[in-house]
């Protein structure tokens, strides 16, 4: 692709709903379960109707993971996504920047529809934007692939609005991931509303910002695959209910998932975040699997509560019996 073909290509394929994949690692040797990851793809694609996934980001433990575990698992999403018509995006985030133009060819060369480069880690300074655009210039100039912004307080800081609008302005960044209050992502949105899109991964606000902003892309949590099952996709019902501009239904739908959300949400224990989903995982009848040092494993009444909150949470599981 053309740097210049990018914000065309993100305007049309973009959309709709984008999950972050937690990576699963086997249990005896924690190498990672391709088979696993590949029936998960399969099932967020197909049963629940997932429009794109996010690969090794934060959420599918990137920090543990070698380039070549990082880009196999750009290979396998694209195998699976293209099977299901569905899109992928990959993270190229990395404090080298090496890495980060070699994650991003090599997603280029499988055949990935964007990627993402969240904002890196400024060691000391207290004036980045001219540093942060060049970073920026420099990883897209190196590529053709349409690349995505993430700005996160784990940088330990957050981009400006008028920053990020400053590089929309390069050809082949093409949208934000924008874990930042609502104001901020709201201003962003009106400074460069058809020609960067911008999302935040807050599945509670997912609803207030396709109704009120216009959004139409949720990029992208895990929530997309844990608080849906193949005979309870309320997630999917209530965004496509907003796109078709049904927002007293889609209201109702959304608010239905109050005790799902109550039920993750309230037994993830503060540490333990990639742990507890993919514990929820087993018990919706996915591949969780293990998690990789640094990250620490559920203890057994870690378990136990989620367990029972999982069961009286109301999700319909259809003829999948949640896992012991």
């Amino acid at each position: 692709m053309r740097p210049t073909d990018a914000k065309d290509y993100a305007s049309e394929h973009l959309r709709g709903i984008w999950c972050a994949a937690l990576m699963p690692f086997r249990h005896d040797d924690h190498a990672m379960d391709e088979a696993g990851f590949r029936r998960n793809l399969a099932h967020w694609f197909g049963e629940l109707g997932i429009d794109g996934v996010f690969v090794s980001g934060k959420q599918g433990e990137f920090f543990s993971m070698s380039v070549a575990e990082r880009k196999r698992s750009f290979e396998v999403a694209v195998d699976v996504a293209r099977a299901h018509g569905a899109r992928t995006i990959m993270s190229a985030s990395d404090q080298n920047m090496d890495t980060v133009v070699e994650l991003a060819r090599h997603a280029e060369a499988v055949g990935a529809d964007f990627v993402v480069v969240h904002a890196p880690v400024l060691h000391f300074v207290h004036d980045r934007d001219e540093i942060l655009l060049d970073y920026y210039r420099h990883v897209a100039s190196q590529v053709g692939i349409g690349i995505c912004m993430w700005s996160h307080p784990d940088s330990g800081y957050l981009m400006s609005p008028e920053l990020c609008a400053r590089i929309a302005e390069i050809p082949n960044i093409v949208g934000i991931k924008y874990s930042v209050p609502r104001e901020m992502y709201a201003r962003l949105t009106e400074l460069t509303r058809g020609r960067l899109v911008v999302s935040t991964a807050s599945e509670e606000e997912w609803l207030d910002n396709i109704l009120e902003l216009g959004w139409r892309c949720y990029l992208c949590s895990s929530p997309p695959y844990l608080l849906q099952t193949a005979a309870d996709r309320r997630m999917r019902d209530y965004t496509d209910l907003a796109f078709a501009g049904q927002a007293t239904e889609a209201r109702r739908v959304w608010e239905s998932l109050q005790p799902v959300r109550h039920a993750l949400k309230a037994t993830r224990p503060g540490g333990k975040p990639q742990a507890h989903q993919k514990y929820w995982q087993s018990l919706l009848g996915q591949t969780g699997g293990a998690v990789r040092r640094p990250m620490l494993e559920l203890t057994e009444a870690e378990k136990a509560a989620t367990r029972a909150a999982f069961n009286a949470c109301g999700l319909n599981l259809g003829r999948k019996a949640a896992a012991e």
